[in-house]
């Protein structure tokens, strides 16, 4: 039998991590847990409350760099396996925003089908989040973060890409 699609346990968290489930047997969505626990930083803490206040005063400020307010990553410890006209589409829970003030950096995050075992990270996916609430979140190990859709897609008829990917996280844009 061939397999389709499915999840693995990357080897680092091979024996600590749950394999993503889909809550009900409607739900389009599996539910991805944090491999570890991560504390995501609170954006008014990392300077941006000092940057509107000298705004709304019409006051100089000097801009933040652009390391001081970045996404935080939370490992899964899992990798996927699909179809290579296939993605898997990483969406947010739909109560972050509300419950926990957590958005998706990325707004929806793409797993292509050659990141399945890259040599850089094994294909380890991880959600990238920024948190817009007053106090920093704690993401406790086996807290349900996002969800993970497996989607097909189509090509152009002018498609020509046809190079191989050559890394891991981020790595198709180079």
């Amino acid at each position: 039998m061939t397999r389709k699609r499915g999840f693995e346990k990357i080897s680092k968290y091979a024996n600590t991590v749950h394999l993503p489930v889909r809550a009900t047997k409607h739900a389009a969505g599996y539910d991805f847990e944090a491999a570890e626990e991560v504390i995501i930083p609170s954006l008014w803490k990392k300077g941006v409350a000092t940057v509107l206040k000298a705004a709304l005063n019409k006051e100089s400020v000097e801009l933040l760099d652009e390391k001081s307010v970045k996404p935080t990553l939370i490992p899964t410890g899992i990798k996927a396996y699909m179809e290579e006209d296939e993605y898997l589409q990483l969406c947010n829970r739909s109560s972050n925003p509300l419950k926990q003030f957590l958005l998706l950096a990325n707004g929806v995050g793409v797993i292509d089908a050659d990141y399945y075992n890259n040599e850089d990270n094994e294909g380890h996916i991880m959600f990238q989040f920024l948190n817009f609430g007053l106090k920093d979140k704690t993401i406790k190990k086996g807290e349900r973060i996002g969800q993970g859709i497996f989607l097909s897609f189509l090509k152009s008829d002018q498609d020509v890409s046809g190079a191989d990917r050559t890394g891991g996280f981020g790595s198709s844009g180079k």
